[in-house]
């Protein structure tokens, strides 16, 4: 059979429509280009809505008028894949879409690339070398997360630590080895940071004024070294694309411990006193984490998801960078606290911070022809040294999987910690408002 490139192309487009009828019937769907069926290409798609009321942080303004909440519908993500194994040992990989178009948005975005790589496996499934934009990072497990299978109803953004300062939503322009020695699963990159001066959103300089607080350097950036690797006790992971599965609904018996680092030499920049020279010093991350995904009955289909994370983060000292997901807010008056406006918190600093997460999946058709519950609870413990005692961040809610991932309807309550300068020099809780919350319902759906 000859494979034209036209047909290809066509075969593409179509993959599309052919998801949509999947989406019903849990298949997969492929556009085989040999008989033998071991060169092959096809497309997935991805949407998650957001419908939310947010309890926004004190003295938050919307171009300039004060307000308490906020009320919004928001597409936290749209995205769509095609990669295909054109040879026997190349296989290729795009991903395009947007990212957070919420009601303060500029309006008509563009879909923008997210990943586009090639890779060659030079010895099966042991080592593949590939290159391009790419999201094989390091650290920890969800320092690479796959969006359409996460446990609760965020990608874990505290493991994400430079997401769109120095990266483009995790993914930078680089080279990476990856593969499967027996149960040890590794990936490698060297990649090009973006130069901070290209994000979208301004990320800050270090002040004239500042002593002993550092920021992301302007100057020309290093390369940055990355890696994480695990060991397999039970079944084995794919690692064909670099993010990793949140849970797999009690379709897998996982159990892993992992480890990574990730380097970037003279990233960020601080002055040690006033007047005194600017000094540059390297960002580094070493993590260790567990994962736990199996099935508890596997007559009833309940099972059972968790896993944990511990995390040094050391960008220099007392650095504290604030993040909230499609912000409502984008000012902030004298009220304010240091979180900034809208749902802001202090999300990635220099110190340790641990993630945990653990869901439950109830049994089959415990909703009839419906679906079935998952409810789950996810916790950050943060202890950075710009802030004078630990504090935390949790999420309480429940997936109504209505056929798994490819239609789900999620329901999640997050409460947030507001942080005062304190009288020492550290941040402390805000003692009139020590707290705000965020109640979001999301419909996802997947082909």
């Amino acid at each position: 059979m000859k494979i034209t490139i036209q047909k290809i192309i066509f075969g593409i487009a179509l993959l599309s429509g052919l998801g949509l009828k999947a989406l019903a019937q849990d298949k997969e769907v492929k556009l085989f280009l040999n008989d033998e069926k071991t060169h092959w290409v096809k497309g997935t798609g991805l949407g998650q809505i957001w419908v939310r009321y947010t309890d926004l942080n004190p003295g938050s303004t919307i171009f300039g008028t004060p307000k308490s909440n906020s009320f919004d519908v928001s597409l936290r993500r749209v995205r769509y894949q095609v990669m295909g194994q054109v040879t026997d040992k190349v296989f290729v990989y795009t991903q395009f879409g947007i990212n957070s178009f919420g009601p303060l948005s500029g309006r008509k975005p563009g879909l923008f690339l997210h990943d586009v790589t090639a890779e060659y496996a030079v010895s099966g499934r042991k080592l593949h070398l590939g290159a391009g934009l790419h999201g094989w990072n390091g650290t920890v497990r969800y320092s690479s997360s796959s969006v359409g299978s996460i446990l609760g109803l965020d990608l874990p953004f505290i493991e994400e630590s430079t997401n769109d300062i120095s990266d483009q939503f995790v993914r930078r322009l680089g080279v990476y080895a990856n593969g499967q020695l027996g149960r040890f699963d590794y990936r490698f990159s060297v990649s090009n940071p973006f130069p901070v001066q290209t994000a979208l959103s301004p990320v800050a300089s270090l002040p004239d004024n500042q002593v002993n607080v550092a920021y992301y350097s302007k100057s020309a950036p290093e390369l940055i070294y990355q890696g994480y690797a695990y060991w397999q006790f039970k079944d084995k992971e794919t690692n064909q694309i670099p993010y990793m599965t949140g849970t797999y609904l009690g379709k897998k018996s996982v159990f892993n411990v992992g480890l990574g680092f990730s380097s970037q030499k003279n990233a960020m920049e601080y002055r040690a006193q006033s007047n005194g020279p600017v000094l540059a010093t390297a960002a580094k991350q070493l993590g260790v984490d567990v994962f736990y995904d199996a099935p508890i009955s596997k007559e009833k289909g309940t099972a059972l998801t968790a896993y944990t994370s511990y995390i040094k983060y050391d960008f220099g000292p007392n650095y504290l960078r604030n993040g909230g997901a499609v912000n409502t807010a984008n000012g902030v008056n004298a009220l304010g606290s240091f979180n900034g406006p809208g749902n802001n918190f202090p999300l990635i600093g220099t110190g340790t911070v641990s993630y945990s997460q653990v869901g439950y999946l109830m049994r089959n058709d415990l909703l009839g022809k419906s679906g079935t519950l998952q409810p789950y609870f996810q916790l950050i413990v943060s202890d950075y040294d710009r802030v004078a005692n630990p504090f935390t961040v949790y999420d309480i809610g429940v997936n109504w999987l209505q056929a798994g991932h490819r239609s789900k309807l999620s329901l999640d309550y997050q409460s947030r910690p507001i942080l005062v300068e304190g009288s020492q020099e550290k941040l402390v809780k805000d003692n009139q408002s020590p707290r705000k919350g965020m109640l979001v319902m999301q419909y996802q759906f997947s082909f």
